[in-house]
């Protein structure tokens, strides 16, 4: 599959996690297909420019052959008719990164390297893109995904795509795992603001990771420790009336009745089918379930 695009995006390796990632933004319809690959422990790949989407896959099978990055990128654009119109970065799991920006790339056009990270662009509105991701990436705390962001954040605020925007992407892999196993896996298809939006996933996607190990620890019977996650879950996503449900109703497991009935009253509200589902819920998947509904029952 070959497209046109003009996209900037971001491949890197977190040191500390092992963790891997891409994160793109294009003036394209669903660029997440197209640009990001990711295999846990194996490398991450961003295919762009007048891009081949078979550098995704490929370049992740020669990596898990043992091939490193600057070989593996090496043997697909030798082995590539049009490698001048592609713009591809590999970072292994070793942290080794490769980058080609073939010289008819539209301008402009580039790429930017550092310690287990490479920032690259093509049909941007300044030279000043790419390095400003790299600078950012480098100077941001806080998670791979998080960092991510930060860079695609960087690239924008010196103009971005001079098309405009439209889609975005995010795939972090972990240190380990099956090759269909992902940390963050978040696309944008069609969006005025694909950043914003982008930012607003990834925030709700945090928030639901709580929720689900939250949901771990209510089948293991350990209420008191679910209901503390079940709150920081809607803390970050507070418009979210599934996450405020279950959060009253952890408040309410901790001792605080009053409150645990207005945060299930509130998401009541916003979806009424929460009150038939209290009332359906058993005492050992949610203990306190019973006297918020007598406390709602009594009003």
């Amino acid at each position: 599959m070959r497209t046109r695009q003009g996209t900037y995006s971001i491949v890197a390796c977190d040191p500390e996690t092992g963790e891997l990632g891409v994160a793109v933004q294009s003036h394209w319809f669903s660029v997440g297909p197209i640009v990001p690959w990711a295999a846990p422990g194996i490398g991450a790949i961003a295919t762009q420019a007048f891009a081949e989407v078979s550098y995704g896959p490929n370049a992740l099978e020669l990596l898990r052959e043992g091939v490193g990055a600057e070989d593996a990128l090496a043997r697909l654009v030798q082995a590539d008719s049009g490698a001048a119109g592609r713009q591809v970065a590999i970072v292994d799991a070793r942290g080794d990164v490769a980058v080609h920006t073939g010289p008819s790339c539209i301008a402009f056009a580039g790429h930017s390297v550092g310690a287990g990270v490479s920032c690259q662009a093509n049909m941007m509105a300044s030279e000043r893109v790419w390095p400003a991701m790299l600078d950012a990436f480098n100077a941001a705390s806080g998670s791979l995904s998080a960092r991510l962001l930060t860079a695609l954040d960087a690239a924008e605020g010196e103009g971005g795509d001079a098309r405009g925007r439209q889609s975005a992407a995010m795939l972090v892999v972990p240190a380990q795992g099956e090759w269909w196993e992902a940390a963050v896996s978040l696309r944008v298809e069609d969006d005025p603001e694909p950043l914003a939006e982008l930012r607003r996933l990834l925030r709700l996607h945090d928030a639901y990771e709580l929720a689900g190990e939250a949901d771990e620890l209510v089948n293991e019977g350990r209420h008191d420790e679910a209901a503390e996650l079940y709150r920081r879950a809607s803390e970050l996503a507070p418009d979210n009336h599934e996450l405020r449900f279950w959060a009253g109703l952890g408040v309410a497991q901790a001792g605080d009745l009053d409150a645990g009935v207005a945060h299930v009253l509130a998401a009541i509200e916003q979806h009424p089918g929460w009150r038939e589902l209290l009332a359906r819920l058993p005492g050992d998947v949610a203990p306190s379930a019973s006297a918020v509904l007598a406390a709602i029952g009594a009003r």
